[in-house]
């Protein structure tokens, strides 16, 4: 067993990270920035990510920024998942800001959003906002 006082904080997350990755139905781990929405981390099946979550958050008037095709080339796979992690963080923010409309002295500390075919589950956090999206368990 791995002493946890040996362990950095960079190690403590990316231990902490792998072993969520490992879970049942778990196909992809995010980390972002909380004020930037930068992309610090990611783990797991993020192709499939931009294809599925993604268009659970797309807007009528984004006109299909994201490419569900399977001959998207990596560069516009990267470009979607960048699309999909904005769409998260300014989400969450507008989340935050709902709730702070209804009471200054309280805050977000969960929101999950739930599709036919997965689950995204997002934890925001002072310096960061985990999301981690799995499979949505068959009713």
């Amino acid at each position: 067993m791995v002493d946890p006082i040996s362990i950095s904080g960079h190690d403590a997350l990316d231990e902490k990270l792998t072993r969520l990755s490992k879970k049942p139905g778990v196909k992809a781990t995010v980390v972002l920035d909380r004020a930037t929405g930068a992309i610090l981390r990611t783990n797991g099946q993020l192709s499939n990510l931009i294809s599925t979550a993604a268009a659970a958050l797309k807007s009528p008037t984004d006109g299909g920024s994201f490419s569900s095709e399977a001959g998207a080339t990596q560069n516009g796979e990267s470009h979607g998942f960048e699309e999909f992690t904005r769409k998260v963080w300014t989400w969450v923010n507008a989340s935050g800001g709902l709730v702070e409309e209804f009471d200054t002295e309280d805050e977000l500390k969960l929101l999950r959003l739930r599709t036919k075919k997965q689950e995204l589950v997002i934890v925001p956090d002072a310096k960061y906002l985990l999301i981690l999206v799995h499979d949505t368990p068959p009713a």
